[in-house]
């Protein structure tokens, strides 16, 4: 096959962009050969790109390694695929290198792939969210309780302080008002946590994110975002996401709730919202074997001073919160209504700027009964 000679200079300026992308990156031949490997990938093969050029990737990860299918899986195909938590500890690469995979087919040099390794990114966040489903349900279980052990006896005792206010005096009359003033703000608190404890099964449908966004946005705007700049970046081919429209408006409003929170003392805040589609993005679902696709990306990107680094593993969990009234109740919501429905919010977090990911199934149509789609 001839390939059209690449303009002069094209090629070593791919080079360079490739070893400054600080991951390792491969490229495969039909043979299976390493043909291209940039400065990350020799650190990470402990050889040189020379080296490295005359063998196989199979002499570098363990035998029968997933990712030898997942490469002829993709040759297949011919199209890309996500891979997490992928194991290629060996004697060769070291121990503990569990890895995220994008494995991508080149379609000017048919039979060749591209491999991005990621050491356990996506794969840590994927984790920490099983973790906060599990940390929703405990508050589950609690709310069920604080609704049955507490609110009663809460409203006895505000009763009682209504009656005591009619025959104190008016220095103690301050005391009885405050009584009622807490117990209506337990009341309060525990009317949140019994979000928690509602199990009924969601009802779902084909949602258009454009529209909850731009629902949120007005809400936003006319509200605790009005001083902050509210910038889009849709994809307008986006397919509808197949979701509760209700909940993903509560989900993003305590997202952008937080990011614009996060901007309070930002000279030039701004709120960033931006849909994407992402191919091959697949995890494996809780307690089965299969692996669901989750090719909707949903962003809140908001340029504040970032989430302290102690926080940004527990962020999900109940009761975690850097506000001095916060209940710390908002984004573990989230998290319970995302894991839902069968999706993935993450936090990334540097000092200029927090992002918020939420990775969705996309809505399907059901096959007719003639086999046709409808």
């Amino acid at each position: 096959m001839n390939l059209v000679p690449p303009p002069a200079g094209a090629e070593e300026a791919a080079q360079i962009v490739l070893n400054t992308i600080r991951r390792p990156v491969i490229m495969l031949g039909p043979d299976g050969h390493i043909t291209y490997a940039n400065a990350d990938a020799e650190d990470f093969f402990r050889s040189s790109a020379p080296m490295l050029a005359r063998t196989t990737l199979a002499r570098f990860v363990p035998f029968g390694s997933p990712i030898l299918t997942l490469i002829d899986q993709v040759r297949e195909r011919n199209a890309p695929v996500n891979e997490y938590r992928v194991d290629l500890s060996s004697p060769r690469l070291g121990i503990e290198r569990i890895v995220d995979l994008y494995v991508a087919p080149v379609p000017e040099l048919p039979g060749s792939v591209v491999i991005m390794f990621q050491e356990r990114s996506m794969a840590d966040k994927i984790d920490r969210q099983m973790t906060h489903r599990g940390a929703a349900r405990s508050v589950t279980g609690l709310a069920a309780m604080l609704a049955h052990e507490i609110k009663n006896p809460l409203s006895g005792i505000r009763g009682a302080a209504q009656l005591l206010e009619t025959v104190v005096s008016d220095d103690d009359r301050a005391l009885t008002r405050l009584i009622t003033d807490e117990t209506d703000r337990i009341v309060s608190l525990v009317d949140r946590m019994e979000v928690f404890s509602d199990e009924r099964p969601i009802d779902r449908y084909p949602v258009n994110i454009h529209v909850v966004l731009d629902h949120v946005k007005a809400i936003a705007r006319n509200g605790f975002a009005s001083k902050v700049k509210v910038i889009e970046d849709y994809d307008p081919s986006l397919p509808p996401v197949y979701a509760n429209r209700d909940q993903l408006v509560q989900v993003f409003l305590n997202l952008i709730k937080n990011a614009a929170e996060a901007t309070g003392n930002v000279p030039s805040a701004e709120i960033t919202l931006s849909t994407a589609f992402r191919p091959g993005i697949r995890v494996s679902a809780p307690g089965s074997q299969d692996r669901v696709s989750l090719p909707l990306e949903f962003c809140v990107h908001d340029n504040g001073p970032g989430v302290p680094d102690d926080l940004l593993p527990i962020l999900f969990d109940p009761f975690i919160t850097t506000k001095p009234n916060g209940s710390g109740l908002g984004l573990a919501l989230v998290a319970k209504i995302v894991g839902e429905h069968g999706g993935i919010v993450e936090c990334d977090s540097t000092t200029r700027g927090t992002t918020f990911r939420i990775l969705m199934p996309a809505w399907k149509e059901a096959p007719a009964s003639d086999g046709t789609e409808r």
